[in-house]
């Protein structure tokens, strides 16, 4: 049904996530996050749009991403049907996937990154959507965007995609959270959404938006 993927830019200190799924709404459902804790992708085949916040509170409070993901899910006996991917501030990973997940159903990580997904073609489009990113170049909005291509040309949700989205926080930047919740190409329309925010005038406004590190910038 999904395929997301949370990464921690070495460079910047930046979080981002990306997913697309052959559903409505993705960002929505999916996409969680916050640069002091970290990020969350709850998906399944009937995800739990609570525990997002509940691993991001269990996070901020000290545990561990793999404590925080066995509380929240041992809590929840619908966790079978469900999926779980985070990571934290500092790049380390956790994820739970249910047993009654609809296949390919599984996860792939590594050091500061974590893809995973259910209802895919195989486990191909995960590694696909891993070397994606690892492959571009640019800003790390364009990278995930061109992670979630690369798993979609790799088979994605099999039975196609309907929705994409991408979350970027960092403490020297405002949030970046772009969905488009319905669309025949959802990640290309992704790729035309994000090319808009680069715009110089757009740009030019963000500069003084505030930051964490920076929470009473002004023009």
């Amino acid at each position: 049904m999904t395929f997301s993927l949370l990464v921690r830019d070495l460079a910047t200190g930046a979080l981002g996530g990306a997913a697309a799924t052959g559903n409505l709404c993705v960002g929505a459902w999916v996409l969680h996050g916050d640069v002091r804790t970290g990020l969350a992708a709850s998906q399944g085949h009937y995800p739990n749009p609570v525990w997002s916040g509940q691993v991001l509170e269990l996070m901020a409070a000290g545990r561990e991403p793999a404590q925080a993901v066995r509380q929240v899910v041992d809590g929840d006996r619908g966790a079978g049907v469900r999926q779980l991917a985070v990571l934290d501030r500092n790049g380390s990973t956790a994820a739970h996937s249910g047993a009654r997940n609809l296949d390919y159903c599984g996860h792939v990580a590594e050091d500061g990154l974590i893809a995973a997904g259910n209802m895919l073609a195989s486990v191909a489009v995960l590694q696909a959507v891993v070397a994606g990113f690892a492959s571009a170049t640019g800003l790390l909005a364009a990278r995930l965007i061109a992670a979630l291509a690369a798993g979609a040309a790799a088979g994605g949700d099999y039975r196609g995609l309907l929705s994409a989205a991408i979350l970027v926080v960092s403490p020297d930047e405002p949030p970046l959270d772009l969905r488009i919740d319905h669309a025949a190409d959802p990640v290309a329309a992704l790729g035309a959404l994000y090319g808009h925010t680069r715009d110089p005038a757009y740009q030019d406004w963000l500069a003084g938006i505030p930051t964490l590190n920076d929470p009473e910038r002004a023009p």
